[in-house]
């Protein structure tokens, strides 16, 4: 038994063809639209995290981030939380709010369970909707 393909029309290759064009449209449109509404702070915001102690020991420290505009004019009534996970798998991260201690500066505790490197996820919403998403290496953090 021999099966026979009937070959395709040519209206049927140019609704194919016209299906795909209207398709391509729809995407770029969507990623047009898309694109106009990034909250994401931008260089715009400056981002400065430190921490204490120094150097970084197993135990309590405090995580500071201060935000700012170009102008260095405090950004104030962020929410920003901070993240911290051991730069190999298999270890739970560690999580902390930061409060607002002073006008731009947010601080936030933690506490590192294991020596080694850390990274560091600061992430946040600011007072006009922008996030902010910063990482930070935390590199070997020593024994309590």
């Amino acid at each position: 038994m021999q099966l026979r393909v009937a070959p395709a029309r040519e209206s049927d290759l140019r609704g194919l063809m016209a299906r795909r064009w209207l398709l391509a449209l729809v995407a770029a449109a969507c990623a047009a639209v898309t694109g106009c509404h990034n909250t994401t702070a931008g260089p715009a915001v400056s981002v400065a995290v430190s921490i204490i102690p120094q150097p970084p020991r197993v135990g309590a420290s405090t995580v500071t981030v201060k935000l700012s505009d170009p102008s260095a004019k405090p950004l104030t009534g962020a929410r920003v939380s901070v993240e911290g996970d051991m730069s190999h798998p298999g270890m739970e991260p560690v999580f902390a709010k930061a409060s607002e201690a002073e006008p731009g500066n947010y601080v936030a505790h933690l506490q590192l369970t294991m020596p080694g490197d850390w990274v560091i996820l600061v992430q946040g919403r600011l007072a006009d909707g922008r996030r902010i998403d910063r990482q930070v290496d935390l590199k070997g953090v020593l024994p309590g």
